[in-house]
């Protein structure tokens, strides 16, 4: 029989921070970011902290990737990699309880196991392997002569569903009982297109479709995890 497969993101579903926002702070200390420069992304972050808009998070990360893919270019590959692995090394562990467990369990219950991200193919990579994922999806980066060349191949929200299918195709994965878990609108597309989808921690939007859908809702705060179920139009704590 085919195996049922689950899909997670990682940034915010699993690693408790932005993996990519992690690899841009780690670039900005090696000096390959100017500090400088990075400060524009700094004073956004710190706007987002402080919540002075609903848009300021999507602001913050729109100034971050500016700067990135501006210095980008040119960038040796080799301090791509230390910064990689500084960042594997502080964060891959720093995850949520309730999907570190999910995916354990899942593991004993044969299941599959992707994820799928926008964060770099290499960060990706080395958290799957950490993990015992089966397979995984991540943004690329073309290179030339060890040096990137700006372009960019970056795996956006609607084309998750499209990688999933690639996934489950190449692993002879059954869609029965499939799982998804995201944290963001990022994730609906994928998220739609399993049998049980799980909002974790979600956003706004992602918190409307799901109440909208009769989606499972899951938060996790200090040292609980709540679960929230659908139930005649409403939630209750399951």
């Amino acid at each position: 029989m085919n195996r049922p497969f689950a899909v997670f993101d990682i940034d915010g579903t699993l690693i408790r921070w932005q993996l990519y926002h992690a690899l841009s702070d780690e670039l900005v200390r090696m000096g390959v970011i100017d500090a400088q420069e990075f400060t524009v992304a700094k004073q956004a972050r710190m706007t987002w902290k402080k919540r002075r808009s609903s848009s300021s998070f999507s602001d913050y990360e729109a100034a971050l990737i500016t700067i990135v893919d501006r210095a980008i270019i040119g960038m040796k590959v080799i301090d791509f990699d230390t910064a990689i692995s500084k960042v594997i090394s502080e964060y891959q562990d720093q995850v949520y309880t309730y999907t570190r467990d999910l995916i354990n369990d899942l593991k004993t219950k044969n299941y599959l196991l992707f994820t799928i991200s926008a964060s770099p193919s290499p960060l990706v990579a080395m958290i799957a392997n950490h993990y015992g994922f089966d397979d995984y999806r991540g943004s690329k980066y073309a290179t030339n002569n060890g040096e990137f060349t700006g372009k960019k191949d970056v795996l956006l929200s609607q084309r998750k569903p499209e990688e999933l299918k690639k996934m489950v195709t190449e692993h002879q994965a059954s869609w029965d009982n499939s799982i998804a878990v995201g944290d963001s609108e990022n994730d609906i597309p994928m998220l739609e297109s399993v049998t049980t989808p799980i909002a974790f921690n979600p956003t706004k939007p992602l918190f409307d479709k799901a109440q909208s859908s009769g989606w499972k809702i899951v938060i996790e705060r200090k040292n609980m995890v709540y679960e929230l179920e659908p139930r005649d139009g409403s939630f209750v704590l399951a």
